[in-house]
């Protein structure tokens, strides 16, 4: 599923990862820990696609990520990876369901399709009945579980 091979990255003059090699396969989950500047957030943003590995190798199901332009690497990503993100990243001008919807609607889905999967999702987390309501009216568990639907509502792999 993931497969990360040597992955070096530095920022400037500062080596930030040395030889990085990662092995995840479907069904695992992983988390990642260190000390405050030790990577993590670097490592993730690579394997993410949201930056590209300077030195090493990165597959993906199946798909090495440094062929990708960066038009395909934004399809990849929409449809493989679901993020949420630390800070949510909602759009404080729409809805809650509009939030959701966005990668779907991005992807091709009918705004009917993606309305019906957002709606499912905000019953799955318990939050339907705050559908309609703009992101600075949710509490701050409220918007966290907006972005899980929102990192759901394409079925990624990862």
């Amino acid at each position: 599923m993931i497969t990360a091979r040597n992955i070096h990255y530095s920022y400037n003059n500062l080596k930030v990862l040395k030889g990085i090699d990662l092995n995840i396969e479907k069904g695992d989950f992983v988390s990642i820990i260190g000390s405050s500047g030790a990577g993590k957030t670097t490592l993730l943003q690579l394997l993410g696609t949201l930056d590209n590995i300077q030195t090493g190798s990165l597959v993906i199901n199946g798909q090495e990520t440094k062929m990708l332009t960066e038009k395909e690497q934004a399809k990849f990503r929409n449809k493989e990876i679901g993020f949420v993100f630390q800070f949510h990243n909602l759009l404080n001008e729409f809805t809650a369901l509009e939030n959701i919807c966005l990668p779907a609607y991005l992807s091709g889905i009918s705004r009917k399709s993606a309305q019906i999967k957002g709606l499912e999702l905000l019953k799955i987390l318990g939050i339907l009945n705050r559908a309609e309501h703009k992101i600075d009216e949710l509490s701050g568990g409220e918007q966290q579980r907006v972005a899980v639907a929102r990192a759901l509502i394409n079925s990624p792999s990862i």
